[in-house]
């Protein structure tokens, strides 16, 4: 563990610093009380599974608000014009949740992060533990964990952790409980953190 802190801690030395605390700024400063831009960051993180997070910003920026008026099929067909792995799933998922678009501000301001993960992954199609985090991060909240292949992989590197075969919620608790111990030992935030793993394994500061 002391190698990675190690080297997180000189990443906040660096001009690295300066992107993360910018990015963390722009999750902070999404409007909560919206429940428009909430359903457009939800359908991002749909769209992030198993598939490329950079398309999935590009297609999230030129779709827009769309992703509130088109229909499932023209979603899907759009989705397939714009290359992505699984059009037509997705499209039914963001479909799905369009239903929970206007109690997105009551569930995110009301609740606790992990209480808002577990509606989450229980109420949206397409969204499990990882992705729920995902998005939770993306409208500001610090203390919850995005556990993807990257984050995986350099903790498995440390030897942190062992190389998990399935994410259960029991193990994916384990892993961000591990993520937790870092976040504490280099004063960050788990999502502070997470922008600073990415930048480990990726050499990029995404979303």
């Amino acid at each position: 563990m002391n190698e990675l802190i190690s080297k997180i801690k000189s990443l906040k030395q660096s001009n690295i610093s300066y992107l993360v605390n910018n990015r963390i700024k722009e999750f902070k400063d999404i409007d909560k009380k919206s429940n428009k831009e909430l359903f457009k960051e939800l359908c991002f993180c749909i769209l992030t599974a198993n598939f490329n997070a950079e398309k999935c910003i590009k297609i999230q920026n030129e779709i827009g608000d769309d992703f509130l008026l088109l229909t499932e099929k023209d979603l899907a067909e759009k989705l397939t014009k714009m290359g992505h792995r699984f059009p037509n799933y997705r499209a039914k998922y963001i479909a799905d949740s369009s239903k929970y678009n206007k109690m997105l501000k009551d569930v995110v301001c009301f609740s606790k992060d992990t209480q808002i993960r577990e509606w989450l992954v229980k109420n949206i199609k397409g969204l499990g533990y990882k992705e729920s985090s995902h998005f939770l991060r993306n409208i500001g909240f610090d203390n919850i964990a995005i556990i993807d292949f990257h984050i995986i992989d350099i903790l498995v590197s440390h030897n942190l952790i062992s190389k998990p075969k399935s994410l259960t919620k029991k193990k994916y608790i384990e892993i961000e409980n591990v993520l937790k111990n870092i976040a504490r030992k280099t004063n960050l935030s788990l999502a502070e953190l997470d922008l600073y793993l990415w930048y480990l394994e990726t050499g990029k500061i995404l979303k």
